[in-house]
């Protein structure tokens, strides 16, 4: 008796042996993807077999980290339980897959160290090294060599990651160039979407509003991506019809529980925070793949006004941190994008669903993003409650996403006008995009309601880019169908597209510096709007019924005189040249006087 229990002793201290070794030798990671420079390159590993309904939640009590290194460049990525690791297809809840997405920005050798450590909510602990080894690929170290991308036109990809570099404007890393973008803020419940997984859409949560974005399967081409045998396809078109438009950007709740529609969150359950829908999540980055091929930027809506107090009443705390951390570590790869904390956030309703978020929390939000997410995403905040609270050193907002409310966008270019020069006068520089112009009813109506659109396009388009801001977004309001909660039809504003792309085309096509120039309303006699580089570049923004020359002042020498139609989107006539001494006469426009124009001044060498 006593050799057999010696020998069992033995045998089950080469079976410990045996786990911790197999544990702590897991295999290599399997690295795919194009591994170029701003590709997402995937790192997947070989980790605990666990679902999204353990006891042992794996959200919470593992945590992945992998640190990737070359030269003196440092980023630490947040990685993610995958399931099976292809759950998008498989539905699948369940597996041993864990994974990490990385856009490197370097071309050459670029190593990287895991880290892999588990405890009680060790995911949304402070400390970089919080909890105990897990074991598996704990420790795991190797390398792989990036190359240059090659893309070309609106793939994100070939641009490089946009960056918020202190200016107010945005900044793409790879050619240089300034992002001005013009896109959807409408419908707020894009992801109400049908073919996604999960139980949103029969859980009782306002389910009328779930959408199958039909009118747009049309806009599907063969070889786009889609999944389960042929899902996706309406919301995919949709995106290529707002990419063949010429936008260049769209915004999407990511979570509004208790909120308008009830039907976009990460979750498995309504009533649940702590435990990630894998597949639904990896259906989320099909699209937004797609959507970076496109170039269309990614407008993440984290909250809204009735959910703002949903996670830890507000703070920052285990359950609200989860959430960051799953959204950077899936989603933060992204190229383009920015990360708002809250649409019409803070103290500003007579009711609170939830309780509303205090500066304290406001800026916490921020600072979180700051400190976790790896490449530095632009950061916003929307009103709702204004700004004041934010203009302080420790803000680390980078932006602001303006919400107006006159049916008729007259208050557009005075609101940019005015956080434009709050945040100069508080030494903060902020890039500011009108991401709500219009009020809550009309907003951005029909086109078979109303085909011009002239408020929309005098007032809020030219308003909001000749005050400086970076780009606009269009809210659809609730009075009309195809409202900000049921638009499943991005024609439905289809002759408006037309004139946010000359727009875009204006100051694109003729090299205007727009992110060098100034609002200088005051430069004219007029009620015009002015945007101007000091006396080398001028544009003029002249409204319905122009009837008198304009004047310029402190103006010498010769230049180009050029009159834009921004409905139409063409020049008309040719261009004049007109001498400055001090004044400069520019005259009547070309053709009808009681519409707006734009003017184009441009000194010549």
């Amino acid at each position: 008796m006593k050799i057999l229990s010696t020998l069992s002793l033995l045998l089950f201290s080469l079976c410990l042996s045996v786990q911790a070794q197999s544990e702590s030798n897991s295999s290599p990671a399997k690295i795919t993807g194009e591994t170029k420079t701003w590709h997402k390159v995937t790192l997947t590993f070989d980790g605990p077999v666990t679902s999204e309904r353990h006891t042992y939640n794996p959200f919470l009590n593992y945590r992945l980290d992998v640190t990737f290194r070359k030269g003196d460049k440092n980023y630490i990525v947040p990685g993610y339980f995958a399931a099976d690791g292809n759950a998008g297809e498989t539905a699948a809840s369940e597996g041993n897959k864990w994974k990490v997405h990385f856009s490197p920005d370097e071309t050459g050798e670029w190593q990287y160290e895991v880290s892999f450590r588990k405890g009680g909510n060790v995911a949304v602990s402070s400390d970089r090294l919080p909890g105990n080894s897990a074991g598996f690929m704990d420790g795991q170290k190797g390398s792989f060599r990036v190359s240059q991308t090659g893309k070309q036109g609106r793939d994100f990809r070939g641009k490089g990651r946009l960056q918020f570099v202190k200016k107010t404007f945005l900044r793409f890393a790879e050619t240089g160039e300034y992002f001005l973008k013009a896109g959807v803020d409408a419908p707020e419940n894009v992801f109400a979407y049908q073919d996604f997984d999960g139980n949103f859409k029969t859980d009782g949560h306002k389910d009328n509003f779930i959408k199958k974005w039909e009118a747009h399967v049309v806009d599907w081409k063969t070889g786009d991506p889609s999944w389960q045998g042929g899902k996706g396809k309406g919301l995919i078109g949709a995106l290529n019809y707002l990419a063949a438009k010429g936008l260049n950007a769209f915004s999407f709740l990511t979570l509004n529980i208790a909120g308008d529609d009830r039907n976009v969150f990460p979750y498995i359950h309504y009533d649940n925070y702590e435990r990630m829908d894998v597949s639904k999540l990896d259906q989320w980055e099909i699209v937004f793949e797609h959507a970076d091929k496109l170039g269309l930027f990614l407008h993440f809506k984290t909250s809204e006004a009735e959910n703002q107090g949903l996670l830890d009443n507000g703070d920052v705390g285990p359950q609200r941190r989860l959430y960051y951390r799953e959204l950077i570590a899936r989603f933060g790869h992204h190229l383009a994008l920015n990360w708002n904390i809250g649409e019409e956030n803070g103290l500003w309703m007579k009711r609170d669903i939830t309780p509303w978020q205090n500066t304290t929390q406001r800026l916490a939000c921020a600072q979180y993003f700051y400190d976790n997410d790896p490449y530095r995403h632009h950061v916003v905040i929307h009103n709702g409650q204004q700004f004041y609270d934010l203009l302080g050193p420790e803000s680390k907002y980078t932006g602001l996403s303006l919400q107006t409310n006159r049916e008729d966008f007259a208050n557009v270019h005075g609101a940019v006008l005015r956080w434009r020069n709050l945040a100069k006068a508080g030494k903060k520089t902020w890039a500011i995009a009108v991401d709500e112009p219009g009020d809550h009813r009309f907003s951005l109506v029909p086109d078979k309601v109303n085909p011009s659109h002239d408020n929309a396009r005098q007032n809020a388009l030219w308003g909001a880019l000749m005050a400086g801001a970076w780009g606009i977004e269009w809210y659809f309001g609730y009075e009309h169908e195809h409202s900000d909660l049921t638009c499943e039809d991005w024609r439905s504003r289809d002759k408006m597209w037309d004139q946010c792309l000359y727009a875009l085309n204006f100051f694109h096509d003729n090299d205007i510096p727009y992110w060098e120039l100034e609002p200088q309303d005051k430069w004219t006699e007029n009620d015009d709007f002015v945007f101007a580089k000091k006396d080398t570049d001028i544009v003029i923004y002249q409204k319905m019924g122009a009837k008198k020359p304009t004047i310029f002042h402190k103006l010498r020498g010769e230049y180009s005189v050029r009159w834009y139609n921004p409905k139409a989107g063409q020049f008309v006539g040719q261009a004049q040249t007109v001498s400055a001494n001090k004044t400069l006469t520019i005259g009547l426009p070309p053709a009808e006087q009681d519409k707006d124009w734009v003017v184009w001044i441009k000194k010549n060498e």
